[in-house]
């Protein structure tokens, strides 16, 4: 017998069968079992801060339904957010290296009164929002430079900083001045909104874009992404962005009122378009790829060729150029600037965002979404503590919920917690 005939050969069949079970694209089942596997290995990204806002929402909603699920209390609270949600991305920069940056929040002061000295002195908006830039660019460059070529702990020049910073913001507010604001393209920034129309359709290009990204990296992953959570993806941003519009899209103005408030704030597509540019700057750039590297394993990264002591200087420049767009932000909000602008919790707010929206403390591990997340978590708390006021939960003593005691309190358990989790989960991920 011959030896063709002793073993015999596998079909054409019975190959092509094998070849399909190998190339077999993973279904949207297994797509979820993978990401319960990262959770169970430790990397929860940004679900903790999603829990949060879920817990919060319905919590205050729950308790007043009335008032804290209204369309004006949902404005009011969105606008209420961006200014910390900028100068979390900001400070997200730096702590995606494992660094601190204390001194951004007067970083966003500085700028603001730049920005409002400036424009009383009648120079041109696009004038005065590039020496604005430059300041802020400038600020974040000198700390940089202290830290990454002089070689002083970021703590340190950072807490330094802030005491010269806020001493720069004394002298151009004239200690305890108000410089006010009467330009009306910074001040529609926090309290104007888009029309009907517009709305829509920022809210159509939305969704458009981000359909075409995610099919997009779903063919381009080869397999690995299913089109069916693709489409799921799709279809939940499209719907939330629609019933999202939808909402501001009713008159929130008190019905004494003779004006129309309708349409949603420009604060809102504005930090939309943000975090869009530096999420496509971390992850589609080499500077953002180097970022992760030398956040990650410094050593590592010079092995690798990477210029350590360069990518950690331009990211503190980077936080200042970012906490001048803050603040820009909080000028707009109140149409005036003062000693206190960029100071009391404003830094500490931006960075318990980035670290409760999921951005590690360690470095390497963060997105721009989680400043946003974050962000509106402690935006969040105060707004319903506020609208709860006078409670007895338990039966035994009345507590004031909207004292800024019992805020303070319960942000930093938050944060605490935040802090844990990006700890322990740490620990998991490493063993």
């Amino acid at each position: 017998m011959s030896t063709s005939e002793a073993t015999p050969s596998s079909s054409p069949s019975e190959a092509a069968s094998d070849f399909s079970l190998d190339s077999e694209q993973p279904t949207f089942a297994q797509a979820i079992h993978n990401y319960r596997s990262k959770l169970r290995a430790g990397d929860l990204g940004a679900l903790p801060a999603l829990l949060a806002i879920i817990v919060l929402t319905a919590l205050f909603g729950f308790s007043r339904p009335d008032t804290f699920l209204s369309v004006t209390n949902f404005a009011n609270l969105l606008q209420q957010a961006a200014p910390v949600m900028v100068i979390a991305m900001a400070v997200s920069f730096v702590l995606l290296l494992g660094e601190i940056d204390l001194s951004a929040g007067y970083t966003a002061g500085v700028t603001a009164a730049v920005l409002a000295l400036r424009l009383q002195n009648d120079w041109s908006l696009g004038a005065t929002i590039v020496i604005c830039a430059i300041v802020a660019l400038a600020l974040g460059t000198f700390t940089g430079v202290l830290v990454a070529k002089v070689g002083i702990p970021s703590f340190v020049v950072t807490l330094a900083n802030f005491l010269s910073f806020q001493g720069i913001l004394l002298l151009l507010a004239k200690e305890g001045g108000t410089i006010h604001i009467d330009n009306k393209t910074i001040n529609a920034i926090e309290n104007e909104n888009m029309s009907l129309a517009v709305s829509w359709g920022f809210a159509a290009l939305a969704t458009a874009l981000f359909a075409f990204t995610v099919i997009r990296k779903q063919r381009a992953s080869n397999g690995t992404i299913p089109l069916q959570l693709a489409v799921v993806k799709i279809v939940a941003l499209g719907a939330g962005a629609a019933i999202f519009t939808g909402v501001l899209s009713g008159n929130r103005a008190l019905p004494a009122a003779k004006i129309k408030l309708i349409g949603v704030p420009y604060a809102v597509p504005l930090v939309i378009i943000l975090v869009l540019v530096l999420t496509f700057l971390l992850t589609r750039t080499r500077y953002g790829r180097h970022l992760y590297a030398v956040g990650g394993n410094a050593e590592a990264a010079r092995r690798a060729g990477i210029n350590v002591g360069l990518i950690r200087a331009s990211a503190f420049a980077f936080c200042g150029l970012l906490a001048g767009i803050g603040g820009a932000f909080l000028a707009s909000r109140l149409s005036s600037v003062d000693p206190q602008t960029g100071g009391n919790d404003t830094l500490l707010l931006a960075v318990g965002a980035a670290v409760i929206g999921g951005t590690s403390l360690f470095g390497g591990k963060g997105r721009m979404l989680n400043a946003l997340l974050g962000g509106l978590v402690l935006a969040l708390i105060p707004n319903g503590l506020g609208l709860l006021g006078r409670a007895t939960p338990f039966g035994i003593k009345t507590f004031d919920f909207s004292s800024s005691g019992m805020k303070f309190i319960v942000s930093g358990l938050i944060l605490l917690l935040a802090a844990s989790v990006d700890a322990i989960s740490r620990k998991r991920t490493v063993t």
